[in-house]
């Protein structure tokens, strides 16, 4: 898989000296905010909001495992959708995620970065306002382009898709935490193509779906998620990867 060239366009410009970038009451020392204003935003109005957090180490010891957290309740506002990215790497987009009214605006999961980079996450609510959160994270680097660990692993395609997880009861609510077993493959590694999950759903007895995740080849191997329901009902976790296999899992 190869850089988009508007983005190679862009990093080269970003290089040359005196080059000034900055956007007014941006919280981190970004180059690439308008880029990906523009393409993954689609130019949309936005706020930099401090209420929306993201969190995540301030260095990363292992590029290839990152946790991170986006967490949007402090908005107290309907949220439609939250799209978190990496400016920095080759692979921007980490998850695009659209919680329903039973799912807290809140994910946990852990990625892969191939150097230092602003974290964002930017949450859409009913008004059409994207409200961003930042963060930066800095690192030694490769966590794209590093060989898979699961791969070297034997036997991991009999593995291929087993879900562990838990449900911890939270006041009111739960949280559902899940590690799935895949290699998340991202396309970068010499003759290994892209074979990632790409979609989940979180859905109730019924089969009604309480919220919508796609994920993109940004997220580590062997993901883990955590989500916050309101309410104790019964849940069922549904993923498919890029490849149609579907997996599922009642917690």
């Amino acid at each position: 898989m190869q850089l988009d060239w508007r983005l190679r366009w862009v990093c080269l410009l970003l290089a040359w000296p005196g080059s000034n970038w900055a956007v007014e009451g941006d919280p981190v020392t970004s180059v690439m905010w308008e880029y990906h204003h523009q393409h993954l935003l689609e130019g949309a109005p936005f706020v930099f909001d401090q209420r929306v957090k993201v969190l995540a180490p301030p260095f990363a010891e292992d590029a290839r495992q990152v946790p991170i957290q986006v967490d949007a309740s402090a908005l107290g506002a309907k949220v439609l959708r939250i799209l978190a990215w990496a400016e920095l790497n080759p692979i921007p987009r980490i998850f695009d995620f659209q919680p329903g009214e039973q799912v807290q605006p809140r994910l946990a999961i852990r990625i892969r970065i191939e150097q230092a980079t602003p974290i964002r996450a930017a949450v859409l609510t009913a008004d059409g306002v994207w409200h961003v959160g930042s963060t930066e994270i800095d690192a030694a680097g490769g966590g794209c382009t590093a060989p898979s660990v699961v791969r070297a692993q034997p036997g991991w395609e009999q593995r291929l898709g087993e879900l562990q997880g838990a449900r911890f009861r939270q006041g009111d609510g739960s949280r559902l935490r899940v590690q799935i077993a895949h290699p998340m493959d991202n396309g970068l590694v010499g003759g290994i193509p892209e074979f990632f999950l790409n979609q989940a759903e979180l859905r109730d007895a019924s089969g009604q779906v309480l919220a919508r995740l796609e994920l993109f080849p940004a997220v580590s191997e062997d993901p883990t998620l955590s989500l916050e329901v309101r309410g104790q009902g019964e849940t069922r976790l549904w993923l498919r990867d890029n490849n149609g296999n579907e997996f599922a899992a009642a917690l």
